[in-house]
């Protein structure tokens, strides 16, 4: 009797359909894994990024920025926060208070008070005729000057104890001329806009009138005008604007303006065609 070979142990077609079939769930559950960690990850940006949107950069908070003002820039800030009237308003006020009048200078204690004044030929720095800049205190009330030889009404004639911003917060000071030239000093809240004092200057004589007079008739662009074209170089606030001599050669209008900066800068304006002649800015 003839033996046969014995068969080599080989996998039924069954069991190779098993494994085929085991084999592709396998690489279907990867398959279906990874697209789960995809869509996780995605899912994990996506809410990442919406929360980002959501929730408020962190910030550092940086030093207080008046920490970087020099001295004369926080006077100037301190002054005009408490500033409740404008200086439109402030010289309409003004002007009312005399018939016929027109303002000549207007100024806020406590901003411009260390402005230089624009010499002229005759000597005198102001429409009012003071003697010299050094010697006369400004229409603003600087305490440099004397106050019993102040041309604009000194804070002592007006029973004011000091020419700085006092108890009763700011002050405009305006000069206002009738058409003869006489000056009216008035004083005007700058909290309330209410007129404090208003007084004749008796310290003029005939020759500071006729000038003043002269100047006015000179001025064919208002104080108004000339503050406009300075904000316009300039955005800011305007503290200061006096009628004065150009060395000669006409009059101008010196207009002050502090910026966002509290940087105070003077533009002198041509009073008859509002161009800017001079402009100076105090980085104090």
């Amino acid at each position: 009797m003839r033996l046969d070979p014995r068969r080599k142990n080989r996998p039924s077609p069954r069991s190779r359909n098993l494994k085929v079939t085991g084999a592709a769930a396998c690489v279907a559950a990867a398959a279906l894994l990874l697209t789960a960690c995809g869509q996780s990850s995605d899912s994990a940006t996506s809410s990442a990024t919406e929360a980002a949107k959501v929730l408020p950069q962190k910030t550092t908070a940086s030093p207080s920025a008046s920490a970087d003002l020099t001295e004369a820039q926080q006077e100037r800030k301190r002054v005009l926060d408490a500033t409740k009237t404008t200086f439109d308003d402030a010289a309409t006020t003004a002007v009312g208070e005399v018939a016929g009048g027109k303002l000549v200078d207007l100024d806020l204690e406590g901003v411009d008070d260390d402005r230089d004044e624009s010499p002229s030929p005759t000597g005198t720095g102001s429409p009012t005729g003071s003697p010299s800049p050094t010697d006369a205190a400004s229409p603003t009330g600087s305490p440099t000057g004397s106050p019993t030889g102040s041309p604009t009404g000194s804070p002592t004639a007006s029973g004011s104890p000091s020419a700085s911003p006092g108890a009763e917060g700011p002050v405009w000071v305006a000069e206002v001329a009738e058409k003869d030239g006489t000056i009216h000093t008035v004083r005007i809240n700058a909290v309330d806009g209410k007129v404090m004092d208003a007084r004749v200057d008796e310290d003029q004589d005939d020759q500071d009138k006729q000038q003043t007079a002269r100047w006015l008739a000179e001025a064919t662009q208002t104080p108004e005008q000339a503050a406009k074209v300075a904000t316009e170089k300039k955005k800011g606030t305007v503290t200061s604007v006096s009628l004065d001599d150009n060395d000669g050669n006409g009059v101008i209008w010196s207009v002050d303006v502090v910026g966002s900066d509290w940087k105070k800068t003077t533009f002198d304006v041509d009073a008859k065609n509002d161009t800017i002649v001079r402009e100076e800015t105090d980085n104090d």
